[in-house]
């Protein structure tokens, strides 16, 4: 019975080492992720489809005032062009692809939520939206604020806030057109395969300038019912990195970068645009 005793002792004693040097193994491991700050390359994922915001060309390169406000970012960081890379994003992937490592960073028009800290941190914001409404020229006697929009086709894309925003949150029952991005939303606009689209008003000025330029009169609503802080979704737990970006959003606000590029990009959309540093998150 002793030795009996003894090889079960000696057992447990193995067992309890081994998860102790897994639980060891794991918490070098997550320690070495290299933060933010500390890389000498980038990769950000950006939106590819939002005039104005975020898009892809036709020849393979990324324009838009998020795409102009993460080069700023990453060269404040120390990481020049040559080290960034751009990677496309949706609204249903940037926290996993920021959680798997695929990203480093996500400016992509990128709403700060209560939800989406759980997963992921937040610098910034870089910028303060207000979700409106785009409708057809025409219509737009009809819309006036989000309440006419009872019963009306609005587009829904996959992974966004936006349409809970209005169905859930204000209690307006909007009819569901579901899809992957806002430009197949300007498309179904356009093509009256729906009646409006409501998201964040930067992205609603560059659908409607975009339309303008194929020929179509779409119009802004200009009747905004939320505050939505533009955040750089960063990993989880990077604080020091988290920190840099903040500093780096502030001196470009402190230096006028941030109100160039926002004039760069809407000063012709009649949108009122905010040009003083934005109340930060906080780094947790």
């Amino acid at each position: 019975m002793v030795e009996v005793r003894a090889r079960r002792i000696a057992a447990a004693a193995f067992a309890a080492l081994a998860v102790l040097g897994a639980g060891a193994a794991c918490g070098v491991a997550d320690a070495g992720e290299a933060s933010v700050a500390d890389k000498d390359a980038l990769v950000i994922g950006v939106n590819t489809d939002q005039p104005g915001v975020g898009v892809r060309t036709d020849n393979g390169t990324y324009e838009g005032f998020d795409i102009d406000v993460a080069k700023e970012i990453a060269a404040r960081l120390g990481v020049r062009e040559p080290g960034v890379r751009f990677k496309p994003v949706y609204s249903a992937t940037r926290e996993d692809m920021l959680q798997q490592g695929d990203v480093d960073l996500v400016v992509a028009s990128y709403s700060v939520t209560p939800e989406r800290k759980v997963k992921v941190s937040f610098a910034g914001p870089y910028y303060v939206a207000h979700q409106d409404i785009l409708v057809r020229a025409a219509d737009a006697p009809k819309v006036r604020d989000i309440h006419d929009l009872q019963g009306r086709r609005l587009c829904k894309v996959r992974g966004s806030v936006s349409f809970p925003r209005v169905h859930d949150e204000q209690g307006v029952a909007a009819l569901p057109v579901e899809e992957d991005g806002y430009s197949d939303c300007l498309t179904d606009l356009v093509e009256n395969r729906l009646d409006a689209v409501s998201t964040d008003d930067l992205i609603l000025a560059g659908l409607a300038g975009n339309a303008s330029e194929s020929g179509h009169k779409l119009a802004v609503v200009n009747a905004p019912f939320t505050d939505e802080p533009y955040g750089v979704g960063i990993r989880k737990g990077d604080e020091d990195g988290c920190e840099a970006v903040n500093k780096a959003i502030t001196g470009m606000y402190q230096d006028g970068t941030a109100a160039r590029l926002l004039k760069r990009w809407f000063g012709t959309s009649g949108l009122k645009i905010t040009t003083t540093v934005p109340q930060f998150e906080g780094c947790v």
